[in-house]
């Protein structure tokens, strides 16, 4: 068993591979036609949560039925239930865009699974201490810190920025600042268990996949019972909401057209399985790479999560800019998400020359 060395530059640009696909997964779903939510949700909820992590640990952990058996059973029950946790957290998180926005749901629960998916575990574990003598921590920390200001700021900006759009209609939709702040949380707290499922509740199972010989890969083996956990969840919700709709014929013919579709928009059962596909493929191509870049991380591992959070909304507002999103708004909303990107660059620099130290240690 050869352990993977420590390679904190590299791990930081497989992080960035990962973000990037995290930033474009859900893309797909504005070309879903003539399918409800729950339909688009449950079909790549199978293949991003239960049939990719499957197809992933078969092809890169080797002898992986042994290491299943002798992997300890309380850590894959504990995996399974975090993942439970973070499928109301995704539920609670795509509920409360619809009371306050993306923008705001973003900034809250991005941010707030920042620092809780990153801190918690070194907390709980009394490690705070022994981290911050190492070389690099107040980096480290430091860019953990502004990586959420940076967040919060894009949340501001993306609020300017509906306002400036829907300057005719004060409150839009479900407008409800409470419901929504109160989900957002929700989302944060739950969504943080995601992350420390998989880099600390399943090391145990991680470890007898390394006795096995899977190198970088062993993270894999963590996504088997964390991910499916999540799956159930979010099934159980798209079928309650099917039979509320009445959707579930869906799966095997398209639902009526609406107005707002027009007459002229193909709509296509094959394409809609594909871009569901598609999706869960996107989401799960993240974690992938995530496992590749948070074993070479060395002795910051714990800033995986941080450092993937930070990207995502680095990247999902960098494409949102290139694609002129902003274009028609207030000047004073193109600058604030400038400002955002900047201070979000700032922290990935912060984190990236944290790691580079105390990889050199």
């Amino acid at each position: 068993m050869i352990p993977v060395a420590p390679n904190p530059l590299l791990g930081v640009g497989l992080h960035s591979v990962g973000a990037m696909l995290a930033a474009n997964c859900y893309a797909p779903q504005k070309y879903i036609r003539r399918w409800s939510w729950e339909t688009f949700w449950m079909v790549q909820a199978a293949f991003c949560w239960l049939i990719w992590p499957a197809v992933g640990a078969i092809c890169t952990i080797p002898d992986l039925w042994y290491v299943i058996l002798q992997a300890p059973k309380l850590s894959m029950l504990y995996c399974c239930l975090l993942g439970l946790a973070y499928g109301v957290g995704g539920t609670a998180f795509n509920l409360s865009i619809r009371y306050i926005g993306f923008a705001l749901t973003y900034a809250i629960a991005v941010g707030l699974s920042s620092v809780l998916g990153t801190l918690v575990t070194p907390l709980l574990e009394g490690r705070i201490g022994e981290i911050l003598d190492k070389p690099g921590s107040g980096w480290v920390m430091a860019g953990v810190a502004v990586g959420t200001l940076g967040i919060g700021l894009c949340g501001v900006a993306g609020r300017w920025k509906e306002a400036d759009l829907r300057e005719q209609d004060e409150c839009p939709g479900e407008y409800s600042w409470t419901k929504g702040l109160i989900l957002s949380l929700v989302a944060g707290v739950l969504s943080s268990l995601y992350g420390i499922a998989i880099n600390d509740v399943a090391r145990p199972i991680v470890e007898v996949a390394e006795q096995y010989g899977a190198g970088h890969w062993k993270g894999n083996v963590a996504y088997l019972f964390v991910n499916p956990g999540a799956f159930l969840t979010a099934l159980l919700y798209c079928l309650w909401l099917a039979r509320k709709n009445r959707t579930l014929g869906e799966l095997k013919q398209l639902g009526a057209a609406t107005r707002s579709e027009g007459e002229r928009q193909r709509a296509s059962l094959t394409a809609n399985y594909l871009l569901a596909i598609l999706t869960g493929t996107l989401w799960y191509g993240q974690f992938f790479f995530y496992n590749l870049g948070h074993v070479r991380m060395g002795a910051y591992e714990f800033s995986s999560w941080a450092i993937h959070m930070i990207m995502l909304v680095l990247f999902s507002n960098l494409l949102g800019v290139v694609f002129r999103e902003w274009k028609g708004c207030h000047g004073r909303t193109r600058a604030a998400i400038g400002l955002a990107l900047v201070v979000l660059v700032t922290a990935i620099l912060c984190l990236t020359y944290g790691n580079y130290l105390g990889g050199s240690e």
